[in-house]
């Protein structure tokens, strides 16, 4: 049976909680916690079975598998709810998770809660003694509110960004936690940006599983494979990609474009999928690796997000990327040694990165390689779990 105990008798003393609605990185984060004796237990809500896939037992875990999955499953056979209603439905189902784990929270030193589901937990937690770490993966919440409300003006959805009573809920557990956690500088610099003091921001960048992720093929030296892996969504910069794409000028290009798409974007899609592209939709992570292993170059224009993981898994891959100011690239690449860092919005950037790469065999083949010797250097989700450990020492030292 495989061994739980600590490395260190200063982790034995260190008792860490989390939640999460959904699953998001945390689950990464509860199987190194768990690896360095920190772990109490995480709550969740979804089911067991997805965190035995990352190896935390089930004594470990807590579900409130109530209403989540049932919003996932009417997402996925496209039950159509009113918009008011679904927003409603995950405040109902944010809230209760929140009340239900702070009802049955076991003592602990340090809480992580996943930004927008903390706050009455994280308070419970500060009145016994212990830290709350309210845990944001993407930037300030006011902040990507105003980037997606211009993105959905621009493309004339009719869309709220954010939804209000969230706003809200967040900005109150930015101001109760004892320090915010974010992955990359993009979000770190937002929360300074709308006030938040810079010591209480601690950026600590996501992992990539490198057992997972590793080349299994190389791209057909015959095309120019150009890959787009995440939610197909305006958020994303999707139009920005195709425009792009289109004005790319190359005799034998392809784009293929991996995740799901909305109702909103499949119709967009239905009128400006440019030639020599396919929209493959969601893909297993064993068939994801040979395609990132296959492509040229990942390119990734999103308006707004803390940091992608697929841009590590492409690196990992060793895939060339293209990638927008807004997508926590810089914190995992140097802008021209294994990629290009690009401004949002912006088609043309796309389109001369694409010709730089495609025109210069040499610099994209320097560019694969750097990008397998830069990952490596990054480590994965231990070398995170590792990091989130000494900031956890960090804070609970400055509480004595």
């Amino acid at each position: 049976m495989e061994s739980h105990q600590p490395p260190a008798s200063e982790f034995r003393r260190m008792r860490v909680v989390q939640s999460v609605c959904g699953t998001f990185h945390h689950f990464d984060l509860a199987r190194e916690l768990l690896s360095a004796g920190c772990l109490e237990r995480i709550y969740s809500t979804f089911n067991r079975g997805r965190l035995r896939r990352e190896k935390v037992p089930d004594e470990f875990v807590s579900v409130f598998p109530w209403i989540h999955p049932a919003l996932m499953l009417l997402g996925k056979y496209r039950v159509p709810l009113p918009r008011s209603l679904n927003r409603e439905l995950d405040f109902i189902n944010k809230t209760l998770f929140d009340r239900w784990v702070s009802a049955h929270i076991p003592a602990c030193d340090v809480f992580i809660g996943i930004s927008s589901c903390g706050l009455r937990t994280g308070k419970a937690v500060q009145q016994r003694g212990g830290k709350y770490v309210c845990d944001r993966g993407s930037a300030h919440i006011r902040v990507q509110d105003r980037i997606l409300r211009e993105e959905f003006a621009r493309w004339g959805q009719d869309e709220v960004s954010c939804d209000p009573k969230i706003m809200e809920l967040e900005e109150r557990e930015y101001a109760q936690a004892d320090a915010i956690t974010v992955p990359s500088e993009f979000a770190r610099r937002s929360f300074i940006e709308m006030g938040i003091s810079p010591q209480k921001v601690h950026k600590i960048s996501y992992g990539v599983n490198l057992e997972r992720f590793q080349p299994v093929g190389t791209p057909s030296p015959e095309t120019f494979e150009v890959l787009f892996v995440g939610g197909v969504t305006f958020r994303k910069g999707i139009p920005y990609l195709l425009e792009g794409f289109r004005r790319f000028r190359h005799p034998r290009k392809r784009l293929r474009i991996v995740g799901a798409a909305g109702d909103e974007m499949r119709a967009y899609l239905a009128k400006n999928l440019p030639e020599f592209t396919e929209v493959l939709g969601t893909v297993p992570q064993t068939q994801l690796k040979q395609i990132m292993s296959n492509s040229h170059v990942l390119v990734l224009p999103s308006v707004e997000e803390g940091l992608a993981l697929v841009q590590g898994q492409a690196m990992a891959c060793g895939c060339a990327l293209i990638s927008s100011t807004n997508t926590g690239g810089s914190d995992l690449f140097t802008n021209g040694v294994e990629g290009f860092e690009i401004p949002i919005r912006s088609p043309e950037a796309i389109t001369e990165k694409l010709e730089l790469l495609a025109g210069s065999p040499e610099l994209l083949a320097q560019m694969r390689q750097a990008a397998l010797v830069r990952v490596q250097s990054l480590g994965g989700w231990h070398d995170y779990g590792q990091r989130f450990v000494a900031f956890m020492q960090n804070l609970l030292a400055s509480r004595n």
